[in-house]
């Protein structure tokens, strides 16, 4: 039985886009009768804008961490419970009516990244320069396939990405490389994630 991710991933952001999301990710898991079709939702820039306009005009009701700004607007998606409600309510009916996902049984599942959200896109590198990341590569740089530092240089027009090893404290395999920074090739990334500051 197909599934059809390009397809259910394209539906998923025109839903996003009419309640002021973008989609982060999505995943279909599971066995043949407990699948779960997980989507990651956050704001929107124009969203995320709004929550910054909201901490410098000290709105009522926000996050501790925000207003102390030891959390930043990028590092968190700002997506509440009722926008997770209103996503699946909307997204499981056009889901039904294309009938994009064979059979009837699954899960449909609609939730935030979290704070250690996954980056997969130059996008992503772009907008959480400055922050904790870690990431496992397909192949060794000097014998090593597991990084942990801040980002200091994203990939603008570059196809690289540069951490900071020195913001963390290294492992003993990273530190006989002998390195302080070291330069990752965008297609060389297996996975990587934020690390969580808190």
């Amino acid at each position: 039985m197909a599934v059809k991710l390009d397809e259910i991933r394209a539906a998923a952001a025109r839903v996003a886009a009419s309640h002021g999301l973008d989609v982060v990710d999505l995943e279909f898991i599971g066995p043949a009768k407990e699948r779960t079709l997980r989507i990651f939702l956050e704001k929107n820039a124009a969203g995320r804008a709004q929550l910054k306009a909201a901490i410098a005009a000290g709105a009522d009701g926000l996050p501790e961490r925000l207003i102390e700004g030891t959390l930043s607007v990028e590092q968190l998606s700002g997506i509440t419970h009722d926008d997770c409600a209103a996503f699946s309510r909307d997204f499981g009916v056009l889901l039904d009516v294309e009938d994009l996902v064979a059979g009837a049984e699954y899960t449909l599942e609609a939730s935030s990244p979290g704070l250690d959200r996954k980056l997969s896109r130059r996008e992503d590198f772009q907008r959480f320069l400055g922050c904790l990341v870690k990431i496992q590569t397909f192949e060794p740089i000097r014998n090593n396939r597991h990084w942990q530092g801040r980002l200091v240089a994203g990939s603008g027009t570059d196809e690289t990405i540069t951490l900071d090893l020195a913001a963390v404290k290294q492992n003993s395999k990273t530190r006989k490389t002998g390195v302080d920074t070291v330069e990752i090739a965008l297609g060389n990334i297996e996975k990587a994630q934020l690390v969580p500051e808190i």
